[in-house]
């Protein structure tokens, strides 16, 4: 008996307890009916309702309790007739293995004995090819064997023809030997005739001297001095005429000579240039950014600026902003930081100080790797790694709109060029044109001319001291002294000279329009002074009291005169004196 039979077994049971529970009620039910007050009681009538209804549930629950155990004893029967069923699917199952085994022992049987003869067939096999391998190396032996002899005849024939061919040589020197004595021995003979024949033309070079000498009444030595001073006299004349000839030779095509090498150098080398600019402008994806950029109550900004140093122009330009800075490497750092600020998206003032350490970083690999770039394009090899660092920072530097680091590698070919024309030292010329204005990646930190900063820079560096002079003395702080220098003058010339390669500057600009207003405002009688027309014409108001007519005329002449002399412009001033008389007068 399985578990399913004894929980059904068990259910049965449970049922036939509460239907027997049932009869009892009802039986017991019954007696009170006969036991009960009279039928016209209607408490009676009630009760008996209720205990009529209550048998009726009690004969549907025995009816439903029956037809359980009806339902509960045909699953019993179908539990009986399902185990049967197993057990008759087990024995089976075993008899099915039962054969599945005894064929897997016949199968094994028949492999095994297939496995035996397959062992027999390789092995015969393996006996053959040993046998065969071993015919083959036999013969390889024999093969060798009969090469190896061959080899030492063929060696011992080449002795042979060896030791013949020796023999023959030694033959050939000992007839040249004797051939050798035969040709000394007409040597010496003819060493003597010769001897002879020289001591017989001696004597009669002494005979004919003392001739010549009877005949000219001169002796040899004072024969001698007048060829000398001849000779010397007509010797200077020549050497006189040849240079003379090289000086006018060496003016005619000196001047061309340089010339040609200069154009030369130039043509040889070009280079790109950039514009001089103290802002720089950054884009933005839309104009929401710069709230977020500004921050709440312009904290951000505030912060941008104090740590980059860098002033931050935000106006009505759409989606752009401009950084303001002199110094170019750090307007460089604060563009990239806030680049980096804006592709992030987080802007605040801690987030700005880790941004601005990583693009301070970045800019500076940026800048020795510009070095290390210019360094390999020049061909500078030892330097030392302050100098590149210095370099570097010439990556952002423009001068009158020319990139310093460009115009340094443009100037070291130029006087690399010039000086293999020369047949000069080209390494040194190179380095001195390449590092003649390291010094302006200092001229904001130190005060002086950047001629002196570079020079005090490549000596405390360890540069040659011809570099070092022809750094000073570029710019005539020092009058140059070697050829180094002058060809690092002559090789800045041509790089910051030639067209196109400098623009005058807002500065100079500037400066150059105060000093026209200048110069016309230093003159008697002038009231207010006006430069138009960038700078192209000038209107100076006069006091009509203090200049007339003719003195206005002298006025005009006088500060076009000066604005030539003094100042170098492109194209004409015209000078323009505004004299104005007014007369007022007041009714009452």
């Amino acid at each position: 008996m399985n578990a399913f039979d004894v929980v059904l077994l068990a259910a049965v049971l449970v049922l036939a307890v509460v239907v027997i529970g049932a009869v009892l009620v009802g039986i017991r039910t019954l007696r009170r009916m006969g036991a009960a007050p009279a039928p016209e009681d209607p408490a009676f009538i009630a009760e008996k309702d209720r205990q009529e209804q209550s048998l009726a549930a009690l004969r549907t629950a025995a009816d439903e309790a029956n037809s359980t155990i009806d339902v509960a004893k045909s699953a019993a029967a179908a539990a009986r007739t399902e185990a049967a069923a197993a057990k008759a699917e087990a024995k089976a199952a075993r008899a099915e293995a039962r054969r599945v085994l005894d064929d897997a022992r016949a199968e094994a049987d028949t492999v095994l004995e297939r496995a035996h003869k397959q062992a027999e067939a390789d092995a015969e096999q393996l006996r053959t090819a040993a046998r065969r391998s071993g015919e083959r190396e036999v013969a390889v032996l024999a093969a060798t064997t009969r090469e190896q002899a061959a080899e030492v005849e063929r060696r011992a024939a080449r002795m042979d023809e060896r030791e013949r061919m020796h023999t023959e040589e030694v033959e050939r020197f000992a007839e040249r030997e004797r051939q050798l004595t035969a040709a000394k021995a007409a040597l010496a003979a003819r060493e003597a005739a010769l001897a002879q024949r020289e001591a017989e033309l001696t004597e009669s070079e002494e005979l004919r001297r003392r001739e010549l000498e009877r005949v000219a009444g001169l002796t040899a030595e004072s024969a001698r001095l007048e060829l000398v001073d001849a000779i010397e006299t007509q010797a200077k004349r020549e050497a006189a005429l040849l240079v003379r000839d090289i000086e006018s030779d060496a003016r005619n095509t000196a001047e061309q000579r340089a010339r040609h090498i200069v154009v030369d150098a130039i043509q040889r080398v070009a280079s790109e240039q950039t514009a001089e600019s103290v802002v720089s402008v950054l884009h933005l994806p839309g104009d929401e950014m710069k709230g977020r950029i500004i921050g709440r109550e312009g904290r951000n900004i505030r912060a941008f600026e104090s740590v980059t140093g860098v002033n931050l122009i935000i106006d009505d330009t759409p989606e752009a902003v401009l950084l303001s800075c002199f110094d170019p490497v750090r307007r460089e750092v604060g563009r990239v930081t806030l680049e980096k600020l804006v592709l992030d998206g987080r802007i605040h003032p801690h987030r700005i100080e880790e941004v601005y350490d990583l693009a301070r970083q970045e800019v500076e690999q940026l800048c020795l790797r510009a070095a290390e770039d210019a360094l390999v394009e020049v061909g500078i090899t030892e330097i030392h790694p302050e100098l590149v660092t210095l370099l570097g920072r010439l990556r952002y530097r423009t001068s009158y709109g020319q990139n310093v680091l460009k115009h340094l590698v443009e100037t070291a070919h130029i006087a690399g060029i010039m000086a293999a024309e020369l047949r000069l030292d080209v390494p040194i010329i190179k380095r001195s044109a390449f590092l003649h204005d390291i010094g302006k990646a200092l001229t904001h930190e130190v005060e002086g001319s950047h001629a002196i900063i570079g020079a005090d820079l490549a000596r405390k560096y360890g540069e040659h001291e011809d570099v070092v002079h022809a750094i000073e003395a570029h710019h005539n702080e020092v009058p140059p002294q070697t050829i180094e220098a002058v060809l690092t003058q002559a090789s800045d010339a041509c790089s910051g000279g030639r067209p196109g390669a400098r623009r005058e500057s807002l500065e100079a600009y500037v400066k150059r329009l105060e000093r026209i207003e200048e110069i016309a405002a230093s003159k008697l009688g002038v009231d207010k002074v006006f430069a138009m027309q960038a700078g192209r014409e000038i209107r100076v108001m006069v006091k009509p009291d203090d200049v007339d007519d003719i003195g206005a005329a002298v006025l005009a002449r006088d500060v076009a005169k000066q604005i030539e002399e003094e100042l170098t412009y492109p194209g004409q001033i015209r000078v323009t004196v505004v004299r104005e008389s007014r007369v007022t007068e007041i009714a009452r």
